[in-house]
């Protein structure tokens, strides 16, 4: 038999993207998986759009009230069935052997929590020629200086980690999530580009300025990780320096 995989998606107005994630994951040559989607009151007809797939894997929610995707995600988490835990927004997008390359990976090499590279796409689906990979090995320590891994390509073990359950904070709620990981288990890079993820989308972290993200960050050393004004202020500011060394180190153009 093979492991149940539960997949986290959160959604909120992404009526005109949510098909095409839900039709990647639907292509997963891996088919013991059960779709969780929890939607956060979307007011353009996201609903509409998932309800016209019939998967019985498939699982829709909706929040009674907009509350954000922290409160988003623990409600999926809380629901999860799955040994292994994966995130895929709803508006990016899997390779066909992305669960099944993953779980071998992390079997084989005795892994709990894992990570892969992805390129970057425009809002049309195209790719925008950026990859985006990190190291390949993130301890506690390391994921504290910085949020290596996307979420798209992120998968853990449950039955190491637990039931994750984050703050709620309105931005970072992904990082939020990967810091308790990393707690448990340390994160290993699988060296493969097997997802897509789309830039640019109004409302996402990567529309938005540095000091705007600067905030976030605080927030979330101080009000998730409930340290002291003093850690957290310096925690975010090796996250802004971490974050220049990402781009010059893990960012790449590709032909």
């Amino acid at each position: 038999m093979q492991d149940l995989v539960s997949i986290i998606m959160p959604s909120y107005n992404t009526a005109e993207y949510i098909a095409d994630s839900i039709k990647s994951v639907l292509k997963q040559t891996y088919e013991n998986w059960e779709l969780i989607i929890v939607d956060d009151c979307s007011t353009d007809g996201t609903d509409e759009v998932v309800k016209k797939f019939s998967d019985k894997r498939i699982r829709y929610y909706k929040n009674k009230k907009n509350s954000g995707a922290a409160v988003s995600r623990n409600r999926a988490l809380k629901l999860a069935q799955g040994r292994w835990i994966a995130f895929l927004d709803s508006d990016d997008l899997w390779s066909s052997k992305k669960l099944e390359t993953q779980i071998d990976f992390m079997k084989f090499n005795g892994y709990y929590f894992s990570y892969t590279n992805y390129d970057e796409i425009d809002m049309n689906g195209n790719r925008t020629g950026i990859r985006v990979t990190g190291p390949k090995k993130i301890t506690k320590v390391g994921m504290f200086n910085y949020c290596w891994p996307g979420c798209l390509t992120v998968m853990y073990d449950a039955e190491r980690v637990g039931l994750i359950q984050i703050a709620d904070i309105k931005k970072n709620n992904d990082y939020a999530m990967w810091l308790k990981v990393c707690k448990k288990a340390d994160c290993y890079l699988l060296d493969r580009c097997l997802s897509r993820y789309r830039k640019g989308r109004t409302g996402s972290v990567s529309s938005h300025s540095i000091k705007t993200m600067i905030g976030w960050h605080y927030k979330l050393y101080r009000d998730a990780e409930q340290l002291s004004v003093l850690k957290s202020l310096v925690n975010t500011g090796r996250n802004l320096v971490f974050g220049f060394y990402k781009k010059k180190r893990y960012v790449k153009t590709i032909k």
